[in-house]
């Protein structure tokens, strides 16, 4: 009884310390922007890089991802949208490009210099991303599959 009491208390040890590893330490500042720019979201995800952090959450129903310098300064909102959420310009342009390729993704960008979009497009062979810029689209990034 004691030789399982003591495997379970490792166990569970174990298993606590290795949930708290996955947490993000996030300063303060960051903490406190967030918080006053966004009220009552539960179950926010952190990840933290060199320069900034990623803040993952469900806002008003749609998924939102909120990028932060370490300062708690706002870089930028980003979250997936649909071709019909676009700017009626760029979904009429957008019709021009697609062809024979297919929207894979489809993001909207936010930041201090306006809202941007991007989207991927794909075939068999290549991989194409926009970026708008307007009522138009501009080349971001190809490359071919093969």
């Amino acid at each position: 009884m004691k030789r399982l009491l003591v495997t379970l208390t490792l166990l569970f040890s174990l298993v606590s310390m290795s949930s708290f590893a996955s947490e993000e330490k996030v300063t303060s500042a960051v903490l406190r922007s967030f918080n006053s720019s966004f009220k009552n979201v539960a179950e926010v995800e952190w990840t933290a890089r060199k320069n900034f952090y990623k803040a993952s959450f469900n806002f008003n129903g749609q998924y939102v991802n909120a990028f932060y310098k370490t300062s708690g300064e706002m870089i930028a909102l980003t979250k997936n949208i649909s071709s019909t959420q676009l700017p009626l310009g760029l979904q009429t342009s957008l019709k021009n490009e697609i062809k024979d390729l297919w929207i894979t993704e489809l993001f909207e960008v936010a930041n201090e210099e306006g809202t941007t979009y991007y989207v991927t497009l794909e075939n068999a062979d290549t991989k194409l991303v926009l970026k708008s810029s307007s009522n138009s689209w501009s080349t971001y990034q190809k490359q071919s599959k093969s």
